[in-house]
């Protein structure tokens, strides 16, 4: 009998993966701290694909559901105001900040074609929505991309998310295919006709990349996908450029339904909700020490028990995945307006969403923060200025972050909660955090303390001179200033006593600020009456007294 059609084997009677990719974006106006690359992406040409989603949140109640009420009021205030912005009233008032969230669609991508092995059969799943999302004043988009399909097998779902979400492969193996990620992956458009081609069996293309730019290469149908956003490293042109943040293996967030959810065994539980392997053996996929908590650090089962009011769902969270499990013949579970299966395509996917935006921002600044101290070439003033305006610049941009998008709680409702706190506390945002905020501080502060330096050394300075000047005033005051009785000689008289003065004076004083370290210490020493007046009369002498250079 054909495997697919035994009698025990586990279906997933609805399917549903949201791949989250958060990428930074790089500056297109040099100087400029808001960076509005949309702006560039609404006014590229007629090929480009991308359109402004304007439904996302509308203004007209008569297209406003019930579906998203309910989305909204999940979040608080704060979290509202980021995801939604204000109102139309608002906008008009102020521009700038008023919609810190800009998603933009493709539509032109009708499914997707994935073939596991080269001797496998190709599985079909279908394309509900692929989105950009870009941030006010973060350069930061976060690629998104959610899959359908109806009754797979557990096998086949476990490999989709293992194996679909891979920017390029880790490895070849002996046959040259790439390791970890499917044999081949083909975006399909409406009419069946395909638009790209996964090319993870190109071997020397992504070493001679690495080799070439000290960067990974992007897999073919994920950069045929962001087009016309280009590789940062890529030498092709192009206005808007990203670098990658994270981890190769795009954040993932994925509704099960199945037959009967009590079925699973702990290890298929643990295989979802780590993203490991498939396999069908009923195996551990690690070491029993290594899983031994696994339903305390990676299991919400809040309603996942015998005594339970209400289908069994289990939601499974290791911050870099969040699944969520549960019956295929519960409406409560997969109703798409009102069940399960609508609060995990908004509220769920959000929470997901806003969790790794915060991640991959900090990712940006530590990178920012990396960038300008390579950039930094201490001998050369320009470059210690552009390194000063730079640091600066990204102070100013982390203040503003830390005010308008990052927050620790999200929602009231406790299932949020405890799910959003999963997610942080698994991708360590918050040791992040201070580890990011920390390195601006010490560069800030050592900015600051190196101006005092600069303006304590200007005041030396400046004391000096005033210090030495003070005898000339002093004596020329007690002469009188009428010592060259001139009032009536000619003009040319006049002025070339004004000469015979001023180049002498200016002299005087240039020298005086070029010798005003080695004077400000004659008189320090000259002020000590511990020392003896051999060592003052050494300290005078030593104002003239050319120094040796170092080495």
């Amino acid at each position: 009998m054909p495997e697919a059609t035994l009698p025990t084997e586990k279906r997933v009677r609805q399917f549903r993966q949201i791949l989250v990719w958060p990428l930074q974006l790089m500056p297109i106006h040099a100087g400029s701290q808001i960076q509005k690359h949309w702006e560039l992406l609404q006014r590229s040409g007629a090929d480009n694909p991308w359109r402004e989603v304007d439904d996302v949140f509308p203004d007209d109640p008569a297209r406003f559901h019930a579906q998203q009420y309910h989305e909204f009021i999940t979040f608080l205030p704060h979290v509202q105001r980021f995801l939604y912005g204000e109102s139309r009233t608002a906008r008009q008032e102020r521009v700038d900040g008023a919609s810190p969230m800009r998603v933009f669609r493709r539509d032109d991508i009708a499914a997707v074609r994935l073939t596991p092995h080269p001797d496998s059969a190709p599985l079909t799943l279908q394309v509900a929505r692929v989105d950009l999302h870009f941030f006010f004043d973060i350069d930061v988009v976060q690629l998104v991309v959610e899959v359908a399909a109806d009754d797979l097998t557990l096998f086949q779902a476990q490999d989709t998310l293992y194996r679909f979400g891979r920017a390029y492969p880790a490895g070849w193996d002996d046959t040259g295919q790439g390791v970890h990620c499917l044999h081949r992956v083909e975006w399909l458009a409406a009419d069946g006709g395909t638009l790209a081609v996964s090319d993870f069996e190109k071997r020397d293309k992504y070493l001679s990349f690495v080799g070439r730019h000290r960067a990974p290469c992007i897999a073919a149908h994920w950069d045929f996908l962001l087009r016309p956003l280009v590789p940062d490293h890529a030498d092709e042109p192009g206005l808007i450029r990203y670098r990658q943040l994270e981890y190769y293996r795009m954040p993932v967030i994925a509704w099960l339904a199945v037959d009967n959810p009590r079925s699973l065994s702990r290890s298929d539980f643990i295989r979802l909700g780590l993203l490991t392997a498939a396999s069908e053996q009923q195996s551990l996929p690690y070491a029993d020490r290594h899983v031994a908590d696994f339903e305390l650090r990676y299991c919400y089962d809040r309603y996942w028990g015998d005594a339970i009011d209400g289908p069994p769902t289990r939601f499974l969270c290791c911050g870099h995945a969040l699944v969520i499990v549960g019956d295929a013949s519960s409406p409560q579970f997969t109703g798409a307006e009102t069940g399960m299966l609508a609060q995990f395509r908004h509220q769920y996917f959000l929470l997901f969403l806003i969790a790794h935006f915060q991640k991959a921002s900090l990712l940006m600044f530590s990178d920012r923060l990396v960038e300008a101290l390579n950039r930094l070439d201490i001998h050369h003033p320009e470059s210690v200025k552009e390194f000063k305006r730079v640091i600066r610049q990204l102070f100013e941009i982390f203040l503003r972050f830390t005010h308008r998008y990052w927050f620790h709680e999200l929602s009231d409702l406790a299932q949020s909660r405890a799910l959003y706190r999963m997610c942080v506390d698994h991708l360590g945002t918050e040791s992040l955090f201070d580890e990011v905020r920390d390195e601006i501080r010490e560069m800030s502060e050592y900015l600051d303390s190196d101006s005092l330096r600069r303006q304590a050394n200007t005041v030396v300075r400046l004391t000096m001179v005033t210090t030495f000047g003070l005898i000339g005033s002093v004596t020329t005051g007690f002469l009188g200033m009428n010592l060259i009785a001139a009032a009536d000689s000619p003009p040319a008289v006049k002025l070339l006593y004004f000469f015979l003065t001023l180049i002498p004076t200016t002299w005087l004083t240039l020298y005086t600020v070029v010798k005003s370290k080695r004077l400000s210490d004659f008189l320090e020493a000259l002020s000590d009456e511990r020392l003896p007046q051999r060592a003052k009369f050494g300290a005078l002498v030593a104002v003239w007294r050319s120094r040796k250079p170092a080495g």
